[in-house]
């Protein structure tokens, strides 16, 4: 019989962003108090679980929720590039619609395109590179379960690649919150089930900074 392995994709928890940038790939955004709590909160829940391999994004913030996960199971946190926020040319820009950059003519022509994006890294090669490390990560832990720290964008647009549907989509309905956990199950090299879930709760997708 093919082995059941589980690949757990968590999104990092609450990140400190007081000016409410949109910071992407940006170094030095670390997680806030809440976002601590949350990871430490995901930490408890999965205690119990057969995770044998933990890997995260280069990014601080998704180091820092994984540490405590690693350190329940007594494991080192393992970085895949594959893993990193999706690149946007909005970086370090306050991008609420109606306000900010989006208001600035110099910028409308990275607008054009939503079904690619236009602004940013195309949603099929988000979802190319995070299959690589998904599947890295299920080779990794064979017969138990991997913890992969990624980041909101790059987890929802897997989940659609993996659900057959199209990449484009409204980001007001992303079932992503933070700290959530989207849980592919496995027989050998098959996915057979996605399971989500929030061990901290529900958050807005559409917050700024999040």
């Amino acid at each position: 019989m093919s082995a059941t392995t589980i690949v757990h994709l968590l999104r990092h928890g609450e990140v400190h962003n007081p000016d409410k940038i949109l910071y992407g790939r940006l170094p030095g955004f670390k997680l806030s108090d809440r976002g601590q709590r949350q990871a430490l909160t995901v930490a408890e829940a999965v205690a119990t679980h057969d995770i044998t391999h933990v890997v995260a994004s280069p990014l601080q913030r998704a180091q820092e929720t994984a540490a405590p996960i690693a350190a329940a199971h007594r494991l080192d946190v393992e970085t895949d590039e594959r893993l990193i926020e999706a690149d946007n040319q909005f970086e370090g820009e306050r991008v609420a619609v109606g306000d900010g950059a989006l208001r600035q003519p110099k910028h409308w022509p990275k607008l054009v395109n939503p079904f690619r994006p236009s602004w940013g890294e195309p949603y099929v090669e988000i979802a190319h590179r995070m299959l690589g490390a998904i599947h890295r990560a299920r080779r990794a832990a064979e017969g138990h379960e991997a913890l992969c720290v990624s980041h909101q964008l790059p987890i929802w647009t897997v989940r659609r690649f993996l659900e057959a549907k199209r990449l484009w989509h409204d980001p007001r309905n992303r079932q992503c919150s933070l700290a959530s956990l989207t849980s592919l199950v496995f027989e050998g090299e098959e996915l057979v089930r996605i399971v989500y879930s929030e061990p901290a709760g529900t958050t807005d997708p559409k917050v700024t900074g999040a």
